[in-house]
């Protein structure tokens, strides 16, 4: 089973044992933002406030999304036959599906009365080290001297052609092949919504760290520990009108949002999760 159709399941059991949120709204980052950070993420919300964010820069999404926000349907509808189309959709409807993914696990958190603890850096607290092979999916310049600085080797792997060659103390390539010999592993969640989870999982078996960090790494973290993964990093809304007020505008909201880290060795679990919510009749 994939891991979109493993979160789908969860949530079903969600939804199962009481009634769920329905869609408010689809909030997009203005056009203009697009080649910005603050443009990068669209965010579903549900009825209760609950927000889930998914990347919009994959091809031509953040457009298809603004020109067809009306014939997605969303406002009012099912939130978790919104998430399914993570599983079953392709570009914008996996996009919308994943955000809807993320505003549920959100809502779980809440009524389970879990917070994830806070991040104690940006680079999934891998501490890299002098001696350390550190693997990077995607180039983010912010992340490489945190690796680099610290005397660790660094491997990025990019998608993008053009990128490819030596650099001043990291090397970038194409081929995801040569993520084996790395011990610690810097992924963002893109590949949640890419097609590239099995493959880039598959290349690094042999690392001991495995971090999974970005604005989107907001799912269920369960069906990415039993594969392999020992840390998800994402963001933690804490004042959503304020947020959704700077998305709109394509202004920064790292001040409406915290980094945190849930990490495979010290988290509850999902059947502990669901056993803190009480069960209603749908």
């Amino acid at each position: 089973m994939t891991v979109a159709a493993e979160l789908v399941t969860l949530l079903e059991r969600f939804a199962a044992r009481t009634p769920l949120p329905r869609v408010r709204a689809l909030h997009l980052p203005p056009p203009e933002a697009a080649g910005s950070k603050n443009g990068e993420f669209c965010a579903l919300e549900l009825d209760d406030g609950s927000l889930g964010l998914s990347y919009v820069l994959l091809d031509d999404t953040l457009r298809r999304l603004a020109e067809g926000r009306d014939e997605l349907g969303l406002v009012g509808a099912d939130a978790l036959a919104v998430a399914r189309r993570y599983a079953t959709g392709q570009g914008v409807e996996r996009t919308v599906g994943f955000a809807a993914v993320n505003a549920l696990t959100r809502c779980l958190f809440d009524r389970a009365g879990w917070v994830p603890p806070p991040s104690a850096d940006s680079i999934g607290e891998l501490d890299p080290r002098s001696g350390d092979h550190v693997g990077m999916i995607g180039l983010f310049m912010p992340l490489v001297a945190p690796c680099t600085g610290a005397g660790a080797r660094l491997t990025v792997v990019e998608l993008k052609p053009e990128l490819a060659g030596e650099r001043d103390g990291y090397r970038v390539t194409l081929d995801p092949g040569e993520l084996a010999g790395c011990n610690k592993i810097l992924s963002t969640s893109t590949v949640l919504l890419n097609d590239t989870l099995d493959g880039v999982l598959a290349a690094c078996r042999g690392a001991k760290a495995f971090a999974m960090i970005g604005p989107g790494a907001g799912c269920l973290p369960d069906p990415l520990f039993a594969r392999g993964v020992t840390l998800v990093g994402g963001s933690w809304i804490v004042d959503r009108a304020e947020f959704v007020d700077a998305l709109a505008r394509g202004a920064s909201w790292s001040g409406q949002a915290r980094k945190f880290a849930i990490r495979a060795s010290d988290y509850p679990g999902f059947d502990a999760l669901i056993g803190r919510v009480g069960r209603e009749e749908a």
